[in-house]
């Protein structure tokens, strides 16, 4: 049925909605993580579907809860007569072994729904959520971003914006447990969502995918999600991470961590880490120093090739210096010029000499990976000596590891690039961000070895080509 629904949606409102329904087995696994269901039971299920995580919720419930009431909220009108034939159906089934299930569908605006009725400072009711929100970005002239703001709620995407509510209308120690992408656990964009949780619920389990595209394969979803258990106003006690390679949960496993190994605080900021392995990667001395103590920093590539356009092209001329994309490396080797649909040069001038860093030695880290590249942080070394011209441009798709904006010690270049480029290094990002975008903060949050040992290892290793497992081997010696 579920599939069946899923092809009536048209791709554009699909999209424009952020609809991906869930599949029966990760829906019944969510309902797993709940604890005892008793009488009394008022459940929210905003974002409904056709009912997959209600249904799984009621088949958990019947042999305890002799009363049970369903809010659900759903816009999709070809969705509703499915919604509404599952729900009746188990109501029925629900009278013939005893239970009382009664429900409302609700098919207006969520967002409007629930801000209308916390303005209203009607109580907040809920026993349960269960979740599958949407995902969609927030423009920041929204209707929706208005009605947020008007309770205090400051976020970027539907999605989270589903969670904040929904945990708004719990009731205290109601639970929570909802289906997310794991975007939310670092990074500015979701920093005031991420404090508003920490502060209002306590993290009860994670269970995380190691395939992104396996969870919602029906759907091609290829976002990175995890499970949550929230529980509101209970004190934070071990979180349980488990894990499975897709949504048959075949090889699940499952762990009890202290909750200081996930929740992380760095200044006035809040991050969550999801470690998968046993025992915690930063426990190894390669993981000893902030950038601050090694003398680097590292900043978005300052070009953003639009805002200087007029200064940009393919062909130098007597003022322009090499403007280098990510295109201009291909396996871990610079070629420049070279044909790609990007400028590779930059005038220096008045204007751009701002954005542009002195020539040098650099290492660069790609803000963006695919999807399902092997490793989210890919590293390359700027030579100098590669390059014509006094300083060098570097576009926005970068990030780029300096000295006050100045070249960095040529061993010290090359043994970074090591380091970031090890599979180490790749495993313990992968436990605090989700997606495949790689920020100059992720960067700043990850610890590194001394100076003295990324300079040996530039020293050993610079301009020699190694495969991963070469890479890998000269890191795990100094573990």
């Amino acid at each position: 049925m579920r599939i069946e629904a899923s092809s009536r949606l048209h791709p554009t409102r699909k999209s424009a909605l952020g609809q991906f329904m869930t599949p029966n087995s990760i829906a019944e696994f969510m309902v797993s993580l709940f604890d005892k269901l008793y009488n009394n039971i008022r459940l929210l299920d905003a974002g409904a579907g056709i009912g997959s995580l209600a249904l799984a919720f009621l088949d958990k419930s019947f042999p305890n809860a002799s009363s049970i009431h369903i809010d659900a909220w759903e816009v999709e009108q070809i969705l509703l007569p499915y919604l509404k034939s599952n729900l009746i159906h188990y109501q029925k089934e629900a009278m013939h072994k005893g239970s009382l299930v009664q429900f409302n569908i609700h098919d207006d605006d969520f967002i409007e729904s629930a801000v209308l009725s916390l303005v209203a400072k009607r109580n907040s009711h809920y026993t349960h959520c269960i979740i599958n929100p949407p995902y969609k970005k927030i423009s920041s002239d929204s209707k929706h971003r208005f009605l947020l703001r008007k309770i205090g709620i400051e976020t970027v995407n539907l999605y989270t914006a589903f969670l904040a509510l929904c945990i708004l209308l719990l009731q205290s120690k109601g639970q929570m447990v909802a289906i997310v992408p794991r975007s939310f656990c670092n990074g500015t964009y979701y920093k005031p969502f991420r404090r508003f949780l920490l502060e209002t619920c306590c993290i009860s389990h994670i269970h995380v995918f190691g395939s992104r595209k396996k969870a919602f394969k029906d759907e091609g979803v290829l976002q990175e999600n995890i499970i949550i258990k929230l529980i509101k106003n209970h004190p934070q006690s071990k979180i349980r991470i488990s894990t499975s390679h897709d949504d048959s949960l075949s090889d699940y496993n499952v762990r009890e961590i202290e909750a200081n190994e996930v929740i992380m605080q760095k200044e006035f900021d809040f991050f969550i880490h999801i470690p998968t392995e046993p025992k915690p990667v930063t426990n190894s001395p390669l993981f000893e120093n902030i950038l601050s103590q090694i003398s680097l920093g590292v900043s978005t590539g300052p070009v953003v090739d639009f805002r200087v356009k007029k200064y940009c092209s393919n062909k130098p001329n007597g003022k322009s210096v090499p403007l280098l994309y990510p295109q201009h490396f291909s396996n871990g080797e610079l070629t420049h010029p070279k044909e790609i649909k990007k400028p590779s040069w930059i005038t220096v001038n008045a204007e751009t000499i701002k954005w542009l860093m002195p020539k040098g030695f650099y290492t660069l880290v790609k803000r963006f990976s695919a999807k399902e590249e092997k490793r989210r942080i890919v590293a390359y070394v700027v030579n100098p000596h590669e390059l014509a011209g006094d300083y060098f441009g570097f576009e926005n798709h970068f990030n780029v590891f300096h000295v006050n904006k100045h070249e960095i010690d040529e061993n010290m270049a090359y043994g970074l690039a090591l380091f970031l480029n090890s599979s180490l290094v790749d495993n313990y990002f992968r436990t605090f961000s989700g997606h495949t975008q790689v920020n100059a903060n992720d960067l700043r949050l990850i610890k590194y070895p001394s100076k003295r040992l990324l300079m040996e290892l530039g020293r050993k290793y610079k301009h020699k080509k190694l495969t991963q497992s070469q890479i890998d081997q000269a890191i795990s010696q100094h573990e």
